[in-house]
């Protein structure tokens, strides 16, 4: 999966880094606590007042009985290290519950953004599609011209299209590499005024090189279409909102790199060896069970 140039990107194996760190003092933190309430519990606790107290006068609290002495810390710090050392499993299972929350949250986050946005997903009116367009079953891929990933995966998409008769493919330009991705763009967008637009956009992803405007504009010649109107219509106002708009609709749904699908509300960020198969599953997962979001 081709990473967009963005601060907000992330990787798993680098959160684990920090993740195990922080499950370790949190781990000690709780059993340092436990420890020394077990040595002291009645400075964690609140004395219970008599019904008629005698007036006292309050004592200046002193340095015993504000803090630990340092041979009591550093006790509890042995106990709690050799308890981690001897049962490591619970850092394991502590960092994997944690794993399966954050996926959780992950989940329902772009299950609630693909109901809000539904109609931009599913139903826009900018025409970039291909298969059936009463299909039983959507698919939406967001694709870069220039991601390799996109590329291979593009084999999936039109082997699927192939096979099933009944899906609808819905194409969102996402240029996430710089001006030449735009550029590419840009081209194939403005194709679709030419009837031509899916054979544009498998042009440029069957290209095995890097896309910009001048291989686009060559593709297309190739392809018969009337250049001088491709470069207005690459330039119009409808081109630029329809790039504007995608991008906008990616940053909604928290997408961080091409190509990204959705079968409906489920989602495939990446392009797995297997994409074709997966592709399958989720279809007729959808088919059979529909969308827990709106789709």
């Amino acid at each position: 999966m081709s990473k967009s140039p963005s601060p907000l990107n992330t990787n798993s194996s680098g959160s684990k880094q920090f993740i195990v760190p922080a499950l370790v003092g949190a781990v000690v933190s709780a059993a340092v606590f436990a420890a020394l309430l077990a040595l002291s519990p009645g400075m964690f606790t609140t004395p219970v007042q008599e019904a008629e107290p005698e007036p006292v006068v309050a004592e200046q609290p002193t340095a015993s009985s504000e803090a630990f002495s340092e041979s009591q810390v550093a006790e509890v710090e042995k106990t709690v290290r050799d308890y981690l050392l001897k049962n490591p499993q619970i850092l394991i299972q502590m960092s994997e519950s944690l794993e399966r929350r954050q996926a959780e949250e992950r989940e329902l986050r772009l299950r609630t953004a693909i109901s809000e946005n539904a109609d931009m997903i599913f139903r826009d009116d900018y025409g970039l599609e291909a298969g059936d367009p009463e299909g039983d079953v959507t698919i939406v891929e967001f694709s870069d011209y220039n991601c390799p990933y996109c590329k291979r995966a593009f084999n999936a998409v039109t082997k699927l299209l192939d096979s099933d008769k009944k899906v609808r493919v819905i194409l969102k330009e996402l240029p996430i590499f710089g001006e030449r991705s735009e550029a590419a763009a840009r081209v194939a967008i403005a194709a679709k005024n030419q009837g031509k637009y899916f054979e544009m956009h498998a042009a440029l992803l069957r290209n095995r090189g890097q896309n910009n405007e001048q291989t686009a504009l060559k593709l297309a010649e190739g392809l018969g279409l009337d250049i001088e109107k491709l470069r207005a219509d690459m330039n119009s106002e409808e081109t630029t909102k329809i790039i504007r708009e995608t991008r906008e609709l990616g940053n909604k749904l928290g997408i961080q790199g091409t190509p990204f699908y959705l079968v409906g509300d489920r989602t495939i960020p990446g392009a797995p060896d297997n994409l074709y198969e997966v592709f399958r599953q989720n279809v007729a997962d959808v088919r059979q069970n529909g969308c827990k979001a709106t789709c």
